[in-house]
């Protein structure tokens, strides 16, 4: 397994992206998965502190913010593989990288989860938040902030770097 990780950090797209000095390379794969962290989780973190304090479904449309997020999970896929075939070694052979995208298929999952019970209390009489919404939110608060920072543990937990 690890000389095969060894022969596919050797390519010559892997090599440039570790060792370019274009801000192209690295530097820019980096910053737009920050972005989309920012566009995915930020935007999740807000909505989800604004449903536990308002207690309340959003009058306004959620839509709009839905596709932000969706959005920012695409920069996220395009931008997360391309950092992974930076270094594939590092990543492949790191349990916490695996726990990193447990937790972002979670958090997915309960989103998913979530924006149903929204729209069912949208057609409700009371705009008034349920208790499994309200514990949704707040496992989703929970949820990303693992990833965060199991996404952070990433860069000093690794075991092997060819």
């Amino acid at each position: 397994m690890l000389t095969l990780l060894a022969s596919f950090e050797q390519n010559p797209f892997s090599a440039w992206m570790r060792g370019s000095p274009s801000l192209l390379a690295f530097p820019f794969i980096l910053y737009l998965h920050t972005l989309g962290l920012a566009m995915l989780a930020g935007i999740n973190v807000g909505l989800h502190f604004w449903l536990l304090a308002r207690k309340a479904v959003p009058s306004f449309d959620l839509k709009g913010i839905y596709r932000v997020m969706w959005l920012g999970f695409g920069v996220n896929l395009v931008s997360g593989l391309t950092l992974l075939a930076a270094y594939p070694a590092k990543a492949l052979t790191n349990w916490v990288f695996f726990a990193k995208l447990t937790l972002v298929v979670v958090a997915l999952w309960v989103l998913e989860r979530l924006k149903g019970e929204l729209a069912v209390a949208e057609g409700a009489s009371t705009r008034e938040l349920s208790l499994r919404a309200r514990r949704l939110a707040l496992l989703l608060l929970l949820v990303w902030a693992g990833t965060i920072l199991a996404g952070r543990y990433l860069a000093y937990t690794h075991h092997i770097l060819f």
